[in-house]
């Protein structure tokens, strides 16, 4: 027997859900589905995105409602278009057996009178947004005065959205006698507010702890300069070749940038925000539901309503300005008891916030450190082999291609194929990683300086092809000081920070005297910060470094003044990989460019 049929559900409902695959109730639905009907009363429940909350109360509305009836019984409210149409869509699926069930969509962006239309047929239930909600009231083309069951989904979200005065408005519409369900995944004052002033004596339901964040998400953050915040993201998208997520940003120009700038670099990308018409969020939805894009890349108001269930990563550009949104950005990935990874990109000024959320949602966040060219090669490489290994070969299809194929390649060993192959596909991606710097800067620094340390000025930087462990080990190695009194690298665009065994400074500095890079002088001072807290600061290295005017310690110190929000992109990765051309899903290899999806995993597959 399915167990929803345990709960209550009738068998006509349990038909039509055992064909959309539904057999065992999430703990948010066995919890709600019983109280609701066996109930008359209010209920606050609270649980994580993708737990199942529409069916927490959609299933037991198709108990309640009399469909013999052709008024409005039930009022669903909800802060998105996206999260309507999708509730809309499982009510609907779910009374499929149920003759004269009417369900309506009400949203804004599409047509008020039509949506009148559909209403006038004899709607029992109603989905709604605030906004159009309180218009379609306000022009009396709906009528609620009779409503006996209202629905606040995603309450928490819907104020966030600033729509505490639309809820009031639509709810004092409808009658005092009717009983009110809250849905939310987090419990902020705001909601507490609503529930106090419309429910009384309400049921709670928990699933998991308040705000607290789904169990089998895993929590990443990366520590790195402001202004290689583009590139961590590229790195962490080459280093996930399967990637198929959500890119959050704070403002919608900010949106537009990264995704302008991913399409330009050759990924499968698209934004979503507030500036774009209805008809271009449901385009680049419809695109990212199909998987023919990759990336969405969208601020947290067009997120909201999302419901795909299969997103691997939530990448978190910039940390919500609402701290508690943290919760509805992670919930987009692992729904439906899937296993996903929200990753956060700090900045050091940042650091900070992950302590306060991880009080917040309950769980530990794990530092690490971004993928050097290399781990992203090597990634890559094995994707690609395992991808060729998995191949299902199209007998039929290359059968009469064969003989030529084998008598033109029958001089060739096995290693000889496959090293040529690799070459073939894999090359122009090894040549673009080929000097690609570390971006793990900041949190070794800090890390490493102490007391015992002094910290130095190096005019060598990326544009020399140097990273922070190339740079850390030709200083010790031209040094021959052992061990070697370089403990940590701070690489930039055109110079360095470098920190030094105090015991070994002098040493360090005798040796250095006359050293040459690639036949560049190496010139090496005690930087500002240093000179401050010493007496001597005299530069080495055949001359040292003069500081200008512009130049600065503390938060950035020495500001190169390139940063992604100039240009783009930043600090040398800026230039797309694949030559010009490259648009996104659509991509056609550009000049330079062959336009494989193997060098670049998924992006152009689709």
């Amino acid at each position: 027997m399915n167990r929803f049929e345990a709960l209550g559900i009738s068998e006509n409902v349990v038909k039509a859900i055992t064909e959309l695959g539904f057999e065992n109730p999430t703990p948010i639905q066995e919890q709600a589905i019983p109280v609701i009907l066996k109930q008359s009363k209010d209920l606050v429940a609270l649980a994580q995105t993708g737990t199942g909350k529409t069916a927490a109360f959609g299933l037991p509305l198709t108990q309640l409602v009399d469909f013999t009836k052709r008024n409005v019984q039930a009022l669903i409210l909800c802060p998105t278009r996206e999260l309507c149409l999708q509730i809309t869509k499982d009510i609907k699926s779910y009374t499929k057996y149920i003759p004269n069930a009417n369900v309506t969509a009400i949203y804004g962006g599409a047509s008020i009178d039509g949506q009148a239309r559909d209403i006038r047929k004899g709607s029992q239930i109603v989905v709604a947004t605030p906004g159009r909600m309180v218009d379609m009231i306000d022009r009396r083309l709906v009528d609620i005065k009779l409503v006996q069951w209202a629905v606040l989904d995603e309450a928490d979200e819907m104020l966030n959205m600033g729509f505490q005065e639309d809820l009031n408005s639509i709810l004092s519409h409808t009658p005092k006698e009717k009983n009110v369900w809250l849905f939310s995944a987090t419990m902020p004052s705001e909601v507490s507010r609503i529930a106090k002033k419309y429910m009384e004596n309400p049921h709670e339901i928990t699933v998991g702890n308040r705000n607290q964040g789904a169990a089998n998400i895993e929590h990443v953050y990366y520590v790195v300069h402001a202004r290689d915040r583009y590139n961590t993201l590229k790195r962490v998208l080459d280093f996930n070749p399967n990637v198929y997520g959500i890119v959050f940003c704070r403002t919608r120009a900010e949106t537009q940038e990264v995704s302008d700038s991913l399409i330009r670099d050759g990924y499968s990308a698209d934004s979503l925000h507030g500036d774009l018409s209805q008809a271009q969020r449901d385009f680049v939805m419809k695109r990212f539901r199909a998987k023919t894009i990759q990336m969405l890349v969208a601020t947290d108001v067009a997120a909201r309503g999302i419901d795909v269930d299969d997103i691997t990563h939530v990448i978190n550009y910039n940390l919500p300005d609402e701290i508690e949104s943290y919760t509805h950005r992670s919930g987009r990935t692992a729904r439906a008891g899937k296993s996903g990874q929200s990753i956060v990109i700090l900045n050091m000024k940042e650091f900070s916030k992950i302590r306060m959320l991880e009080r917040i949602i309950g769980k530990k966040f794990t530092e690490s450190k971004v993928p050097t060219g290399f781990d992203v090669c090597e990634k890559q490489l094995f994707h690609l082999v395992k991808k060729i290994h998995d191949t299902e070969i199209n007998e039929k299809g290359i059968e009469q291609y064969l003989p030529k194929i084998m008598e033109e390649l029958k001089d060739m060993s096995k290693e000889e194929l496959i090293k040529r192959f690799v070459s073939d596909e894999f090359s122009r991606f090894l040549d673009y990683y080929k000097n690609a710097p570390d971006l793990n800067t900041g949190s070794e620094m800090k890390k490493e300086r102490n007391v015992n340390t002094k910290r130095m000025f190096v005019n060598l930087g990326q544009l020399d092809g140097l990273d922070n462990t190339q740079l850390k080990q030709f200083i010790n190695s031209y040094s021959q000081i052992s061990p070697g009194p370089v403990v940590a690298a701070d690489v930039r665009h055109t110079y360095s920070f470098i920190e030094v065994e105090a015991a070994l400074y002098d040493q360090l500095v005798a040796k250095m005297v006359g050293a040459e890079h690639n036949g560049r002088p190496v010139k090496m001072e005690l930087s500002a910060r240093a000179q401050r807290e010493s007496s001597s600061g005299s530069s080495y290295g055949g001359g040292g470094y003069k500081r200008s005017s512009g130049d600065r310690e503390g938060g950035g110190e020495r500001s190169s003044g390139r940063g992604w929000s100039s240009g783009g992109n930043s600090g040398g990765e800026g230039k797309s990989r694949y030559g010009s051309g490259s648009r996104g899903g659509s991509y056609k290899g550009g000049s330079g460019s062959s336009g494989r999806s193997s060098s670049r995993s998924y992006r152009d597959k689709k």
